[in-house]
């Protein structure tokens, strides 16, 4: 395999598990109006709880169970939906700004655990030698990143059919009307706050599978790999490919997935030494740029949210009755 070959599969890798990610905060904000900004945090216990149950025996800190791949991943969906459900009964009643601050807390919380709590998660030094799919079983770097690039695929595809069919169904539908008007969906008896908490459920395990498939692909992680920075990162993926569209949650997360990597090569490629520790900060500069053209020139993101249509419309019309 070339090198640019090389480099695309490692590249659509990272960029559709970011896409996993997305489809978990569209389910939130797109179809729920949820304004979840603890993302990372989500993301954080995904990735956490694979390295524990599939990874080595570590002697230091939690892990070496040993279990098998598809295992881990549902693991860490069940633990971050687990950890949803707790965050979600106390924060959920809250709305917008106040919503926002609290998942912030949380997901700050959720980092200074992982940092602190050395037997749980290794602390500061992390945890290694997090397996891929399949183990052992490819010898070359190139079969490897084939594989775990179908791995996600694969995954990244069952996800997207699964919200597809439920974001259509009367169960979505009920998602929109309390996102659009939380009291005309109550006055109709639906309980805003259990189909809250059941998009935020749903939404966070999607996140703690886009965390599994992370620790996998890497291979190490640390809390430093969790910071606010990976929030703004996901938010603006779906922003640009715009919120409210399964498609447009996976399409940004691969375009500003473009934009941070190709301008961090730019940056040091174009920037003197002495420069170059402050390309981080140019990355930011150019996605945060990106973000507010994108809400000026196009609000609504690349694929903005379908006009659902009912079946009465699709209908031809009917011709007048002859007198």
């Amino acid at each position: 395999m070339t090198g640019i070959a090389s480099y695309l599969v490692f590249f659509l890798t990272q960029a559709l598990i970011f896409g996993v990610v997305c489809l978990g905060l569209n389910l939130q904000w797109g179809y729920t109006g949820l304004f979840n900004i603890g993302v990372s945090g989500f993301f954080l216990v995904g990735a956490y709880t694979f390295a524990i149950l599939c990874g080595p025996h570590y002697g230091t800190h939690l892990g070496g169970f040993h279990l098998p791949y598809l295992v881990g991943l549902v693991g860490a969906a069940l633990i971050t939906a687990l950890i949803g459900f707790v965050v979600g009964i106390p924060t959920l009643r809250l709305h917008a700004d106040y919503l926002a601050i609290v998942t912030i807390g949380v997901s700050t919380i959720f980092q200074l655990v992982a940092l602190n709590a050395a037997a749980l998660t290794g602390g500061s030094q992390g945890a290694a030698s997090i397996p891929r799919p399949l183990p052992g079983t490819l010898e070359s770097v190139a079969a490897n990143n084939l594989l775990m690039l179908a791995v996600t695929v694969v995954t990244l595809l069952i996800i997207y059919g699964a919200l597809e069919a439920i974001v259509r169904s009367p169960w979505g539908r009920v998602l929109k009307a309390i996102r659009e008007d939380e009291e005309a969906a109550s006055s109709l008896g639906k309980s805003p706050f259990s189909f809250r908490m059941q998009s935020f459920v749903i939404g966070s395990a999607v996140m703690g599978v886009g965390g599994a498939l992370f620790a996998s692909f890497i291979g190490f992680i640390s809390p430093q790999d969790f910071l606010p920075i990976l929030t703004f990162q996901v938010w603006t993926m779906l922003i640009v490919g715009g919120s409210g569209n399964n498609r447009g949650a996976i399409l940004g997360a691969v375009l500003m997935w473009a934009a941070w990597t190709l301008s961090g090569s730019v940056a040091q490629a174009l920037l003197p030494l002495d420069l170059q520790v402050k390309g981080g900060a140019a990355q930011t500069i150019l996605i945060g740029l990106i973000l507010m053209l994108v809400l000026i020139f196009r609000p609504p993101g690349l694929i903005g949210e379908e006009a659902v249509v009912s079946r009465e419309a699709r209908l031809p019309p009917t011709p007048p009755k002859a007198h």
